[in-house]
């Protein structure tokens, strides 16, 4: 979950993990540590047509959720990171 400190959601204050609830370091606006963002936005043919879904993640959570797919994630590895 983002908060922000602003109402045009320019300025990032705090993450807050959806699943543990630990806050996740934010420093000037930038996360300072492993965060996964889901976003969707669900379309025709499901039961959520319409609705928009947001969520954050901590690289703890993240892993254990992933651990659980039956076929791994993708991974690749970046030299540069900007």
């Amino acid at each position: 979950m983002r908060i922000y400190q602003d109402n045009d959601k320019r300025e990032l204050a705090a993450v807050v993990c959806n699943k543990c609830k630990k806050n996740l370091k934010v420093k000037n606006g930038v996360i300072m540590e492993g965060c996964f963002n889901g976003n969707i936005r669900f379309g025709y043919f499901s039961n959520k047509d319409g609705d928009v879904h947001s969520f954050d993640l901590c690289e703890e959570c993240y892993d254990k959720m992933i651990d659980g797919f039956a076929i791994p994630v993708e991974e690749e590895e970046v030299k540069e990171l900007l």
